[in-house]
């Protein structure tokens, strides 16, 4: 009887074991590449090593017990088996639980059309670098771009072409930003862009490039009637930096805006930093 009750409880540990495979196994496949894919792989060899262990152990002690003393191996292999399973359960639900989250996050903060950030974030943010860049005395800047004769865009195109051309605006802007840059879409055909640890005259360096780059892009024609044209974009850019009067977010955007208005009032198609 003891035999028997040992044996039964290092079959359910092994049974355990295996099943605890079915979600390492998921978890395993939504980690991207990298050293904790690794070690999670790692990990489900060390399990399938002791499934092996677990029925060599059956195999060699089936009905070597005889006492209930006898029965403590067993209960430790059966609470190991609880254990791993447990703990793949809870890992698989967390890492789900957590991209689940982080998910809902980035649409919180992200616009839906451009995936650049949106308003709500470019506050945030914004907000947390003006007060770094103060705190330690680092540069930062930003510059507004707007979409010259955008309007004209979706009416004679259509809305669907306006909507590529926000969408192709922003990877082009993105592809040439740093990593610690940031790009929002403002409103409407309005991006903004912050660059932390970046002067005026960086700032303006980097609006000129991308002016340039969007002037010449050629974005397509997107209408099969008349397949063979293209669309010719360009961008108007106003630039700010932090500065003694320009010392916080609203003053930041404002500033910027202002500068974007002069571009526009100066013929569109430029860059202006005026302080």
């Amino acid at each position: 009887m003891i035999a028997l009750v040992a044996l039964s409880l290092v079959a359910i540990g092994a049974a355990l074991l295996v099943a605890a495979l079915v979600p390492v196994r998921k978890l395993v496949a939504q980690l991207p590449a990298g050293s904790v894919r690794q070690r999670w792989q790692a990990l489900r060899a060390l399990i399938v090593l002791f499934v092996l262990g677990y029925v060599g152990y059956a195999i060699a002690f089936w009905r070597v017990q005889a006492v209930l003393a006898d029965l403590i191996v067993p209960l430790v292999f059966f609470g190991g088996g609880c254990f791993v399973w447990l703990i793949a359960q809870l890992s698989l639900r967390t890492a789900t639980d957590m991209m689940r989250v982080s998910v809902l996050e980035r649409e919180v903060l992200t616009d839906p059309l451009t995936a650049a950030f949106n308003r709500r974030y470019l506050e945030r943010r914004l907000g947390e670098e003006v007060a770094r860049a103060r705190r330690y005395g680092f540069a930062l800047s930003v510059f507004m771009i707007d979409i010259d004769h955008f309007k004209q865009v979706n009416d004679r195109f259509g809305h669907q072409v306006g909507d590529r051309v926000l969408v192709g605006t922003a990877g082009i802007v993105t592809e040439m930003l740093r990593i610690s840059d940031m790009l929002t879409r403002y409103g409407g055909e309005e991006f903004i862009v912050v660059a932390p640890h970046t002067d005026l005259a960086g700032a303006t360096q980097l609006a000129e490039r991308v002016r340039e780059r969007m002037e010449g892009h050629d974005f397509g024609w997107f209408g099969a009637p008349e397949a063979g044209r293209s669309i010719g974009i360009t961008v108007s850019a106003g630039v700010a930096a932090l500065s003694e009067g320009v010392d916080d977010a609203q003053k930041l955007i404002a500033q910027a805006d202002r500068n974007l208005y002069l571009a526009k009032q100066r013929g569109r198609n430029r860059v202006v930093a005026d302080v």
